[in-house]
């Protein structure tokens, strides 16, 4: 008789433990929200990490002139240097 007790309680096992699992997180939810209270609104919506960055580089070019760059031909060093600087003649 106990092994015919035991089959249905293993063929039903499912069937017995999501309902009860389902109560048990239901209660633990509920009860930690009355414990917790209800959260306070958030005073001002969090910006993304790129919207922050895009605003952080907008700030830094703000007081800058844009128009005064300096040329390439000015420039000592525009472009990588060649390994072992067999492809640059010497610069005199």
């Amino acid at each position: 008789m106990w092994s015919v007790l035991w089959a249905a309680v293993r063929s039903k096992a499912p069937y017995v433990t999501f309902p009860v699992a389902f109560v048990v997180g239901l209660v633990g939810y509920h009860l930690e929200r009355f414990l917790r209270g209800d959260p306070s609104p958030p005073a001002e919506e969090e910006k993304s990490i790129s919207e922050q960055r895009e605003e952080r580089k907008l700030e830094e070019i703000a007081g800058k002139d844009l128009t005064k760059v300096v040329s390439l031909k000015d420039k000592l060093e525009f472009a990588p240097r060649a390994v072992l600087n067999r492809n640059r003649p010497e610069k005199s």
